[in-house]
């Protein structure tokens, strides 16, 4: 039986994908933060009779890292890495306090990076394993109001893509998901970092944002369904880097390579709602 490491489990994709492996025949380590928030997930288990341990594991503190790691490691050696925990915010820059903003990137970017250190000295020396790295659409779209989660999961992109080619001689197999909206708890726990001020100058900026998730909402996308898709990421026989997922995210990673940076810019001008809908619908194919 494989063994699979997925972190950030306790709710949404992370929860949905330890489910989803180990009902396909992989032995789950599920790690998380916080042990008391992990009884949705241990009860999903126990009734399935599921092959699921859950592991505290902190992906921001290499000690926590370094201790998850050394306890699973005795059951042997890990064949997939899921990178999921993270966290989010909406906020213009000007108005997001540097705390915050560090606090994105050491658990969205940082933690992975852990993570991925751990396993990857065994990986290579066997020459085989999966890293599989959950990072947004917004790694792909710059996107105004959450530039920090934006710019955390493009970071993330540039590792997954770097690292394929650094291990590719290895037989170690890196992907990166690219999730659009779906309806997980990561808007909820991110509300200290999530900011709406109708006095603010950057209110329309704001609004806009917010509508480009209601859009998302709409289509009503399940953690489920990132679950399958990265399964069929690791077991794919053909290989392929990016797996975006989700309607939204597919006209985003279709639309955006075709248009030019400083259309994309422009859409920040003093635009009416139709005028930017307008827009958005001709460059990536759904209506905010």
């Amino acid at each position: 039986m494989k063994t699979a490491v997925v972190t950030g489990t306790n709710s949404g994709i992370g929860l949905a994908t330890s489910l989803h492996l180990a009902r396909h025949g992989y032995r789950v380590f599920a790690g998380m933060r916080n042990l008391a928030k992990s009884n949705t997930l241990q009860q999903a288990a126990q009734a399935e009779s599921l092959p699921i341990e859950v592991v505290e594991m902190d992906v921001t503190s290499t000690s926590s890292v370094a201790a998850a790691f050394a306890h699973i490691t005795t059951s042997g050696p890990v064949d997939v890495l899921v990178n999921n925990a993270g966290i989010g915010g909406a906020t213009p820059l000007e108005e997001t306090p540097e705390a915050e903003h560090r606090q994105i990137f050491d658990t969205n970017y940082f933690g992975t990076v852990n993570c991925i250190q751990a396993v990857l000295p065994h990986m290579r020396e066997r020459k085989s394993g999966t890293i599989v790295n959950i990072s947004s659409i917004v790694g792909l779209l710059a996107t105004p109001n959450q530039i920090p989660y934006s710019a955390s999961k493009w970071a993330v992109e540039c590792l997954g893509e770097g690292l394929a080619h650094e291990v590719y001689r290895f037989g170690i197999r890196v992907v990166n998901v690219e999730p659009g909206v779906f309806m997980t708890s990561i808007f909820e726990n991110s509300q200290e970092a999530t900011r709406y001020d109708k006095q603010s100058a950057y209110q329309p900026i704001m609004r806009r944002n917010g509508k480009l998730y209601a859009a998302g909402f709409q289509n009503n996308a399940q953690p489920e369904t990132v679950a399958e898709t990265i399964l069929k990421a690791i077991e794919s026989e053909e290989y392929k880097l990016r797996w975006p997922v989700g309607k939204d995210a597919f006209g985003i990673h279709a639309g955006r390579p075709k248009i030019a940076d400083e259309a994309w810019v422009s859409m920040g001008d003093d635009l009416s709602d139709e005028e930017y809908g307008d827009r958005f619908e001709a460059y990536f194919g759904f209506r905010v």
